[in-house]
Parts: structure tokens; sequence; C-alpha cells
């Protein structure tokens, strides 16, 4: 067979099926009287193995190797071409992402690709300082996309402030981009998430802060408890009160109370949630009577709160007003507990003075 027709064959081009042949990868089994390659039928299978091989990424030399050494074996050249590969589509994959978010930019012209590709490469920068100071100037040319990408990831406290003031000053809304975050299986990622998205404003961010108070992460909860609390969402109360009692930003949580009781029913409400989870002594009495108030699964803690945080949950009754919280630390003044005690007695008299 010629190497015409080889060529319409196998699909290879001439020009290529001699390229082969001065590589030494190819060599035709004859020639005829007029001096043509003259392809066999050995000859065309070798061209479809070539390029079955050259599918897989290999390059000529290799499947020169491949082909013609007894003792070449796959296994490490593959394992190799599979890494390749996956190298190769992450930097593709990064390039698409460049071009998507530039694109989502409405860039006007190459200034403006220019500046985008600019803070785009700051915040991918390894110098914090460089990735804050993108942030801090990060216009509406930067897209929501690529700022909850940065601060997800952002591992220096004072970058992701910035990078979360950027997110939220930017007013495009990655709600939704950081809800998702909230499901990564990175603890880290999750806190990142729950912090942006509390600093965010309006009612679809305040919506989704609502569902993770019930999310299986505690600290997820207690951030998205402390951000509600001072948007007076009640919602909240349970797990601000879980959060004193763990000992977990308690003192926040103690205050984001404070912000919530601004009426009597809702000052009230707290009041009893705090009473009923000191568990016994002399505020037993009063816990008894009074709703209890669980946690995310709405389970009574009546007489399994440790000393520390029975003494927590009576000074988060400091600045909580009315007559319930009143009649509770009296109670609690008499309290087996001296701690507790003491701490209920003080709060009485700094309330008479007020």
């Amino acid at each position: 067979m010629l190497i015409g027709e080889v060529a319409r064959r196998s699909g290879v081009s001439a020009r290529m099926l001699r390229h082969y042949e001065s590589l030494g990868l190819l060599r035709p089994s004859g020639r005829t009287g007029s001096g043509y390659r003259e392809y066999s039928g050995e000859d065309i299978r070798r061209i479809f193995h070539i390029e079955s091989l050259r599918s897989l990424g290999l390059s000529l030399r290799e499947i020169g190797r491949a082909l013609d050494d007894p003792g070449f074996t796959p296994s490490a050249l593959v394992d190799d071409l599979i890494r390749q590969t996956r190298e190769r589509i992450a930097a593709e994959t990064d390039l698409l992402t460049r071009l998507r978010r530039i694109d989502a930019a409405e860039p006007a012209g190459w200034e403006d690709v220019l500046q985008v590709v600019a803070v785009l490469q700051a915040l991918g920068s390894k110098s914090p300082a460089a990735r804050q100071r993108a942030a801090l100037s990060a216009g509406d040319e930067v897209p929501v996309e690529a700022l909850v990408e940065a601060v997800l990831r952002e591992t220096e406290p004072n970058v992701a402030g910035a990078l979360r003031w950027a997110l939220a000053r930017s007013g495009a809304d990655g709600t939704a981009l950081l809800t998702k975050g909230l499901d990564s299986p990175v603890p880290a990622v999750r806190e990142r998430a729950v912090r942006s998205l509390a600093e965010l404003a309006g009612d679809e961010p305040t919506a989704h802060l609502r569902d993770a108070l019930a999310h299986p992460d505690v600290v997820v909860r207690g951030h998205a408890a402390l951000a509600l609390g001072t948007r007076g969402v009640a919602d909240a109360i349970p797990v601000l009160i879980d959060m004193i009692v763990d000992g977990r930003n308690d003192t926040d949580a103690a205050d984001a109370l404070s912000v919530l009781a601004s009426d009597t029913p809702t000052a009230d409400r707290i009041a009893d949630g705090l009473v009923n989870r000191l568990g016994t002594g002399a505020g037993a009495g009063a816990a008894q009577r009074l709703p209890e108030v669980g946690g995310p699964a709405g389970h009574s803690t009546h007489g399994t709160t440790e000393a520390p945080a029975r003494v927590r949950l009576t000074q988060s009754l400091a600045d909580i007003p009315g007559d319930t919280a009143s009649r509770a630390l009296i109670e609690l003044s008499q309290d087996a507990d001296r701690a507790v005690a003491v701490t209920a007695t003080y709060l009485l008299r700094l309330r008479d003075t007020h």
C-alpha cells in the first residue's frame, strides 16, 4: 500500500508519516520499483498503535520506547501521565475561572481587563500585605465570586477582615456562595463563611443565618447566633444561652442577650431561659416554675449545669431588665453555691442603684 492510500485509510497525513519515518518510529517494509514507499499490514497496525498511544498524551520518544523496548513497562509512565494531566486540568480550570471573572466584570476596554487581572493576581499573592492592599482597594471591577473565594481561603486574620469588609462594601450578593461554604468539610472554611455571612446586610443573609442556628458545627451556630442577636432576632436566644453554659464567647453572648432584651416579653423569655439552665440550688425553685428553654435539640439541662457555668449564667442576668430577672437574682442570692450567691447579691445591689 502506497503512502497516499495509507494516509487516506489511517487519517494520518503523508507528511506525518514521513516525520515518523525520519524519527525511526515507522519504517515502510518495502519500496516499489519506482522507489515509492510501500506499507505492509504490519506497518498499518503500527501506525494505529502509534496514534493510540499519542491519544494518551505520550510523546513520540515515549511511544518509540513503548513499542520497541521489551523491558519497557507502562505503569510508571501511566502514573506520570495521570499527574501531568491533573496538573494541566488544574491550570486550564484556573485559566477558565479567571476568564469568567474578567467577563463578569464587563470590562469596557483593555485597561479595565488589566485592572481586573492585577487585582485578581494580588488577591492570590503569597504576601499577606499584598492581599490586604488588594482587598482594601477592590472596587466594582472585582467579581463577588473572587472575593468569596479569597475570604474562604484566607488564614491571616487582618487580611480576612479586610476581605469581609470588601465583600460587604461591594454591594454584590455573595450570600449563595458563602452559604455553600457552610457545607465545607473543612471547619476553618465553615467559620470563615459564617463570619462573612454575618457581615452582609439584608433579609437573605439573615434568613441563612437563622438556618445556621441548627447547623451541626457548634462554631457556625455560635457566630450565627451572635450576628442574629445584634439584629434583634429572638430565635438566637437558645444558642446564645448554650454559649454561656459552654463558655464559648460567653461575654459576647451575654451582650447579645442584653441587646435582645429590649422589650418585656423578650427580657422575661431570656431570664426564664437563663434560670432554667442554672439547674439545682437555690435557683431550682424558680427554674421549676419557668418554661424550659433548651439548646438546638430542645433538651433540658436541669441539674446538669456545672458550677462555673452557673456563675456565668447568673452574671448574664445582670443586663436583663424586668421583674423576672430581679426575682431570679433574689432567689439566687440564697443559692447553696457561694459563688453564685455572692454574684447574685452583687448584681442586686447594682440594680438597686440604677
